[in-house]
């Protein structure tokens, strides 16, 4: 609000309270100020619009939006007016009546360069690109600056990029837009970098590359200051789409002399260098190699080259620059894999990566340079080349348990690293039971002792790590390793007691909170993940890249409340995209940063079509209907509230994008154990697949109201023309999809694909078909036709279709006890002083929850429809003055059912009530873990609390949930 504009008006000063009070959110006095107001000026259009601010913000959008279009209608001119209804309907979502608003005041004050540019700028909210190119034109023909011009090249370019039709785009759009801007550079008035940039845009998006190359290296290209080597990297760029390799090798040359340590153009000289190896390309007799000048065009000139770069790192007395080491052994990467001679290669690799061990191993990075390298060594170099960078460790004398410790933090980084590169090759997985667990007491001693590098809480801010976090880590990786090989517990109980121990340490670090959150969730304890997921702050576009981590498991482990507030976490940054996207694009516009703005709509894109996005809202709507529908409103209620549509599916399933960050976690697997292109194109199958049995089971439950009907309807020949014949056929077709999407979805369940534990947790699927429960949903679900039928026939002449049904009552109810019976066993026991868990338990209970849940809509919808049947039967026998005859088969099987349900979830209510008491019951203190110190134990401790807390809030949930579904039963009566 505070963009008010500047105009010297006399209603300013009567305004200003009403804008005061808006500004500190007290909505209501802002109403009735501007109430007062209004009474003396009738005719002060800003002041109405303030007042439908306040309402809008107080929850009366319709009172609101009718005030709003009352001002509209006049169309005002004055800034105040204009400005704030700009503000209303964005706080609306209604940004294209903000284009009306503009064109309105445009017409009447056609002069108004102000005016003019926000109607651009609405038109950029809205994504008008070609009333964006008008309008851009018109503002210049008032007011010839420069910006409003390439506004609407920059529109035109926008057109062609949003395009459907590519020939349209090339053959129209684009070369109007290079006409327009050649227009400009003959007429000298190309002022700024924004404005070449542009025109470099434009050619490069026609395929112009030798026209983009004169530009960039003409005259205009000295426009291009404000990135480093921006000329320099878009000439490259452009020699490698020309295939010039020539210059393409001797500009990397050029630019590498300059800054030998700028990775980005060592793989462009490498490449251009086996380029004209294949082309057998020689240099000419007389005269320069090319343009950019001599040209390296054999490996023994590059070798000589990148051997010359490190000589002089070599020689330096400052500290040596990374770069060209990389480069050998990037270059000898390379070489190899083309069979190149291996007496010819510049040197061993063993000995190059121990030089480079020598030299850098004190940097943090060394880690991440050498392991994409360790290919490169046969498997028998592998003790050696360890044993050979442990010798340039400096390790002080031996400790009390027997181990060296480093003296100061750059020897403990150079030991780290071996560690690291250890684990990396595989050898840390090659130890037997007790090697391992010798290792991770070796690691937790050095852990421990690297602390009071970092200790100092006097100067050491919270947000730092210790130096030694990376140990505490290693250890932890280790324990997961025996716990998924011999599947012992106790060492998970440990491996979660170090991490809290390290949090306690690291309060910040990321990869304990990640690597905690993945077990908690894996032992089935979704309560202490909240607080992880919050103090990991996620910000903006990780909600989409980490968000799978929190919502796979908030539902499936029973914490409904937190279900809802993790999915809210993720919906709320989803649906704020969009508005925020045209912010961007506006600023984008205003600074002329031309060449953002297909990136940010990419981005949106990209947002609108991600899986996780289809995931929690698709989770979302269904977890509010398990949780409120028949409970707090019916279930007719509950999907028109939700505006939820059977006929629709919102989901772009052609374009789905998987943007899960999948490689979150900190990995020193070798490479055979690590996550490959293999699992995560399964993982994407198998997440849309679950994705696509959710979201047709939601729109099943919608199409199940709306095919709701009163009774007057029955036997009437008008029921196609009533739709209720159209809502039956795509009711028959939604569920044949299901039954289709379940078959696809047995195959991929026996597959029996197992993941790496660091990498994408597998969905319910496998689950929810093995226990029954999708089966079972589809069965109740398809009543619905059976009971459509029925009412068609009628009571008297539909035996054999009341068996039927009467058969699928019983079927569900057999189907109902088979889930309840794998939902019994021990969730938490204590054996021999060991804690035991079986997670699996609990999602199994939240999956008799769901699925009695839909038998009960079913129900519902099977009551609704014998009621007024069994009522006129009722009338036809008394006047028959048969009122001794039997009830319907259906009837009494439909009897059958509702007593059957009720006992199910009475067993279902009293076993959750037995596993509360024998969890509360456990006696944790008992817990004994070898090798466990005091300290380390009482950390232990306070994680199989947290597990133990996390299992009775999950059973309390489900508890209350069934109880409120078991008060449901007595609307069923018939």
């Amino acid at each position: 609000m505070a963009a008010r504009g500047h105009v010297q008006d006399p209603n300013d000063r009567r305004l200003r309270p009403i804008y005061d009070y808006l500004d500190n959110g007290n909505n209501k006095m802002a109403i009735q100020q501007a109430d007062k107001l209004l009474k003396k000026h009738k005719d002060l259009h800003c002041a109405k619009v303030l007042k439908a601010i306040g309402l809008q913000r107080t929850g009366k959008q319709d009172e609101a939006f009718a005030l709003a279009q009352e001002v509209t209608t006049l169309e005002p001119t004055d800034d105040n007016s204009l400005q704030a209804l700009t503000i209303l309907y964005r706080e609306m979502h209604r940004p294209e009546l903000v284009t009306k608003l503009y064109e309105a005041a445009v017409k009447k004050v056609p002069l108004s360069e102000e005016y003019h540019s926000h109607l651009f700028m609405a038109y950029a909210r809205v994504g008008e690109y070609k009333k964006m190119q008008q309008a851009g034109m018109a503002l210049y023909k008032i007011v010839p600056k420069n910006p409003y011009y390439f506004w609407s090249v920059m529109s035109l370019v926008m057109q062609a990029i949003s395009a459907k039709d590519e020939k349209l785009a090339q053959t129209m759009f684009l070369p109007l837009a290079e006409r327009m801007v050649e227009k400009m550079v003959k007429e000298e008035k190309i002022e700024a970098e924004a404005e070449v940039q542009l025109y470099f845009m434009i050619l490069e998006r026609l395929g112009k590359c030798e026209e983009a190359l004169e530009v960039i290296r003409g005259p205009l290209g000295e426009k291009l200051t404000s990135e480093l080597q921006s000329r320099e990297r878009k000439c490259m760029m452009l020699y490698t789409r020309l295939e010039r390799w020539p210059e393409c090798n001797a500009l990397a040359q050029k630019l590498l002399l300059k800054n030998p340590d700028d990775w980005q153009f060592y793989p462009s000289y490498f490449d251009s260098l086996f380029h004209l190896m294949d082309q057998s390309w020689s240099p000419p007799e007389e005269g320069e190699h090319c343009s950019e000048g001599s040209v390296h065009h054999t490996v023994a000139e590059v070798v000589r080259f990148v051997e010359e770069r490190i000589k002089m790192e070599d020689e330096k007395d400052s500290r040596s620059l990374r770069g060209p080491y990389l480069a050998r052994l990037e270059l000898m990467h390379r070489l190899r894999e083309r069979g190149y001679p291996e007496e010819n290669l510049p040197g061993e690799p063993l000995d190059l990566m121990v030089q480079f061990f020598r030299k850098f191993g004190d940097k943090p990075c060394c880690i991440t340079d050498l392991k994409i390298y360790l290919h490169l060594l046969t498997p028998d170099q592998h003790v050696q080349f360890i044993n050979r960078l442990s010798e340039v460790v400096p390790l002080g004398e031996q400790g009390e348990e027997g181990f060296t410790f480093p003296e100061d933090t750059k020897s403990l980084q150079r030991h780290l690293c071996v560690c690291q590169l250890s684990r990396a090759l595989g050898l840390h997985h090659s130890l037997d039971v007790s090697g391992k667990l010798r290792l991770i007491t070796e690691l937790k001693a050095h852990y421990h002792h690297g602390l009071k590098f970092g200790m100092d809480g006097s100067t050491a801010l919270k947000t730092e790590l210790q130096f030694s976090d990376m140990y505490c880590l290693m250890a932890a990786h280790v324990y997961i390793d025996l716990w998924t090989e011999t599947g012992d517990e106790d060492m998970v109980w440990q491996c979660l007691g170090l991490l809290e121990e390290g949090l306690s340490h690291s309060s910040s670090n990321a990869q304990f909170k990640l690597l905690l959150l993945l077990l908690y969730c894996r032992l089935g304890s979704f309560e202490p993940v909240v607080d992880l997921y919050s103090s990991l702050d996620a910000k903006h576009i990780q909600h989409d890249t980490i968000g799978f981590l929190l919502t796979r498991y908030a539902e499936s482990l029973g914490q409904f409340s937190a279900a809802s507030q993790s999915c809210n976490f993720s919906l709320r940054f989803f649906h704020s995209n969009q508005k925020d996207t045209s912010e961007y694009i506006i600023q984008a516009y205003k600074y002329g940063a031309f060449e953002k703005i297909p990136e940010f709509i990419a981005l949106r894109n990209r947002l609108n079509q991600s899986l996780h996005f289809a995931q929690v809202r698709t989770e979302r709507m269904l977890l509010d209907l398990f949780l409120e529908a028949d409970i707090v409103l019916s279930l007719e209620e509950s999907v028109k509230a939700m505006s939820l549509s059977s006929e629709e599916d919102d989901i772009p399933w052609d374009s789905l994008r998987d943007n899960r960050d999948l490689a979150v976690f900190t990995n020193w697997d070798p490479k055979e154990r690590q996550l490959t292109d293999e699992h995560r194109t399964q993982s994407l199958e198998e997440e849309s697949a679950w994705l696509r049995i959710r979201s047709l089971t939601l729109r099943l439950l919608a199409s199940l109201t709306a095919s709701g009907h009163t009774p007057a309807q029955q036997n009437s020949e008008m029921s196609n023309e009533n739709g209720v014949g159209d809502r039956s056929s795509l009711f028959r077709s939604l569920l044949s999809q299901l039954n289709q999407t379940l078959h696809t979805a047995a195959q991929i369940a026996e597959k029996h694909i197992q993941y790496p534990l660091l990498g994408p947790p597998s969905t319910r699927l496998a689950s929810a078909l093995s226990i029954g429960s999708c089966q079972c949903q589809a069965a109740a679900l398809q009543l619905s036709v059976h009971l459509q039928e029925l009412e068609s026939a009628g009571l008297d002449e539909s035996s054999e279709l009341q068996t039927q049904i009467c058969n699928i009552f019983k079927s569900l109810v057999v189907q109902l006890q088979e889930i309840l019976n794998k939902c019994k066993g021990d969730l938490l026991e204590m054996k021999e002083s060991k804690l035991k868990t079986q997670p699996t338990l609990l999602e199994n209970l939240v999956f008799f929850l769901e699925t009695v849940s839909i038998v009960l809509w079913s129900a519902s919808y099977c009551a609704k429809i014998l009621r007024p049947l069994k009522t006129s039967l009722q009338k036809k026998k008394k006047k028959k003055k048969d009122a001794n005859a039997a009830l319907p088969l259906v009837v009494c099987g439909f009897q059958e059912l509702t007593g059957s349900l009720q006992d199910l979830l009475t067993q279902a209510v009293e076993h959750i009530r037995g596993q509360e008491s024998a969890i509360t019951a456990l006696k944790l203190a008992s817990l004994t873990l070898e090798g466990c110190s005091q300290e380390e134990a009482s950390f232990t401790k306070a994680a199989t609390d947290k597990v133990q807390g996390s299992y009775l809030r999950s059973l309390q949930e489900v508890g209350d949930l069934l109880k409120k579904r078991a008060e449901t039963i007595k609307n069923l009566k018939i």
